[in-house]
């Protein structure tokens, strides 16, 4: 305690914005300011419990930006090296902006600071850390599924763009038609129905094996290549969370071992100096005419 007391004022405060009940507390008021919001719109504006709501809102939001205020003291500069809290500042910054006017639209952006639980719960920080990793992988993908699309919609807009069924011209007709039932097929979302059947009842009795091929090439192998891409990612991520424990672990064996080697040589010095006090006390004894005795 006494050690603790001794630091200097900043590191003091970086030892107290680092601590879990100072982490706990915040988290905790996320929590709440999430439900604040979320009551706020089943309550009607004007009424007590509105301004209620809407006032301890306010007091979340004050204790939000003295957060910010201490940790920009205790860090400085270096407190913009973290993408994270760039991210918090910019939260912060919007719900600060008035809601009214030009800026009444900023008003429903207050609930981007539940997404501040991603920067202070490790295991949702890690895996969207993963998310971002993975991105450059994704996009290949994208790119891919774009591509596939566009074949398949040039394919089906030659098969079943002529036709006179109004249903089927409005599914197929033309090529952006095509993209976007091609898409709706891929997602799954009545699919057989409201685009298979009705190809099928315009007179293409075979068209399933076209949505069944492009369906298992668009969705379950998209899909899965999707999978694949984060889940490498957030092992990647975790590969490199172990690494960096390791690394602490091995610098804390070495400072133990520089510790005890230290501690070793201390004492040895110490048995020396010992010995040459023995040897002198007895010395001193001699030349007295005492008798020579340790005890």
């Amino acid at each position: 305690m006494q050690r603790q007391l001794n630091l200097e004022p900043k590191t003091r405060l970086q030892l107290f914005v680092s601590s879990r009940l100072f982490r706990f507390v915040i988290i905790a008021l996320i929590f709440i300011n999430a439900v604040i919001l979320g009551a706020l719109t089943f309550t009607e504006p004007g009424t007590l419990w509105y301004n209620r709501l809407l006032l301890a809102d306010y007091v979340i939001l004050a204790v939000f930006v003295l957060e910010m205020m201490i940790k920009l003291i205790a860090w400085r500069f270096a407190y913009f090296k973290i993408g994270w809290n760039i991210f918090d500042v910019m939260v912060i910054a919007i719900s600060l902006v008035p809601a009214s006017g030009a800026f009444a639209v900023l008003r429903a952006m207050r609930v981007l600071r539940v997404l501040r639980l991603l920067h202070f719960v490790p295991m949702l920080r890690r895996i969207t850390e993963a998310l971002f990793r993975a991105l450059p992988g994704m996009t290949a993908i994208i790119g891919v599924m774009v591509l596939m699309i566009y074949v398949g919609a040039v394919i089906a807009t030659n098969l079943f763009g002529n036709t006179q069924n109004p249903e089927v011209i409005a599914l197929f007709g033309d090529l952006h038609s095509s993209a976007l039932s091609l898409f709706q097929v891929m997602t799954m979302d009545g699919w057989r129905f409201e685009v298979m059947q009705k190809v099928i009842d315009d007179g293409h009795p075979y068209a399933w094996v076209f949505f069944l091929v492009f369906l298992f090439l668009a969705s379950f192998a998209i899909l899965n290549l999707f999978i694949a891409v984060f889940v490498e990612a957030l092992q990647a991520e975790h590969d490199a969370a172990q690494d960096d424990k390791i690394d602490e672990l091995e610098d804390l064996a070495e400072d133990g071992a520089m510790i005890r080697g230290q501690i070793l040589e201390r004492l040895k010095d110490m048995q020396s100096e010992m010995a040459s006090l023995r040897a002198d006390l007895a010395l001193v004894r001699e030349t007295r005419g005492t008798p020579n005795s340790d005890s």
